[in-house]
């Protein structure tokens, strides 16, 4: 009997795997291939009118300061904020921003703040409290935060999160974001002696975030979301803040690359300049429940997860009936002695 369950066991879990297909992988970015590059959304050495307002795709505000060799959007100083912004909208569905970055300062150990983000949104050239830009955003902001404003978090600084918004939801500093984090990871980025970068992709609804600031010339897996949202015709920018703590926050290049992906036939019917952002999230984001792993958000389900839930019913389904037959066995032989 025992052996005929293990068999049911193997060839369902055989059959499940079969439907489930294979496991997805994290998506790959791309090499930098210049073929792609959309100059007009990029930001690269030599800068044009460096030091001055005369960028003709690019508009700073705040205590930015274009160089020769970085844009420092703030010095290390309190209370400064300053951003800088693509002139162009950006008409791409599908898209890859890759950041190179340099965030640095005299302070020590949970002396230094606030943090970096990255943006693609509707707004621009807005200051605000959310790292020097405005506050209920519509589209997708990037945060790379050094400073852990909540004391009783279990998170490791600094920390990277994403944030979709349709301009309903307000960033918390006071909880770091938490409640409207879509997913996130620790980075150590501050402070480096070799360059650091970010690489931010969106293509068919996938949203991935990867890293390469420990100089091995590779990019880790920080992000990566389905089931996102955004619109075209939004903007791409970055800005920094400072409070009672600071740090250098630089951009030394911001390379725009177009991804040529396929689309459904019914896509070419969608007017993207009009969609909302959001993400198919199975409970609001404000619902989220803290998790001691740094994981804030409840996504979609994947194939690989439909499969384990699957698997987990089919498994329950077959040890109950085993279970059951057992006791039924038992009872058979119990009464057979009556007899």
């Amino acid at each position: 009997m025992a052996a005929g369950a293990g068999g049911l066991v193997a060839a369902a879990a055989a059959l499940l795997l079969a439907l489930a297909g294979p496991r997805p992988v994290p998506a790959e970015l791309t090499d930098g291939n210049s073929e792609h590059l959309k100059r007009e959304h990029s930001l690269m050495k030599p800068y044009q009118g460096a030091g001055s307002a005369a960028m003709p795709l690019w508009d700073f505000t705040g205590s930015t300061m274009v160089t020769s060799q970085y844009v420092r959007l703030t010095p290390d100083e309190r209370s400064r904020e300053g951003s800088i912004w693509n002139r162009v909208p950006c008409f791409l569905k599908d898209w890859e921003l890759h950041v190179h970055f340099k965030i640095h300062g005299a302070g020590k150990k949970n002396l230094h703040g606030d943090g970096l983000a990255l943006w693609y949104t509707q707004e621009r050239l807005t200051p605000g409290p959310v790292f020097g830009s405005k506050d209920n955003f519509h589209g997708l902001a990037i945060f790379l935060d050094t400073y852990p404003n909540d004391e009783a978090t279990e998170r490791v600084f600094p920390y990277i999160s994403a944030m979709v918004n349709n301009g309903s939801l307000s960033y918390d500093h006071s909880k770091d974001g938490r409640w409207t984090e879509l997913a996130g990871c620790s980075a150590d980025l501050r402070n480096q002696n070799h360059d650091t970068f970010l690489a931010v992709r969106y293509s068919r609804g996938r949203l991935t975030v990867m890293t390469d600031v420990e100089d091995k010339n590779e990019w880790k897996n920080c992000i990566d979301i389905a089931g996102v949202q955004l619109p075209t015709g939004y903007f791409f920018g970055a800005s920094a803040g400072t409070g009672d703590l600071s740090d250098n926050h630089d951009i030394i290049s911001m390379k725009l690359f177009q991804l040529m992906v396929e689309h459904p036939v019914e896509d070419e019917t969608v007017d993207w300049t009009k969609i909302e952002p959001r993400v198919s999230l199975l409970k609001s984001p404000k619902d989220n429940v803290d998790d001691p792993t740094g994981n804030f958000r409840s996504g979609p389900l994947t194939g690989w997860k439909v499969f384990l839930l699957l698997l987990c019913a089919l498994l329950g389904i077959i040890v109950c009936a085993v279970v059951g037959a057992v006791v039924f066995q038992k009872r058979q032989e119990r009464n057979k002695r009556f007899y």
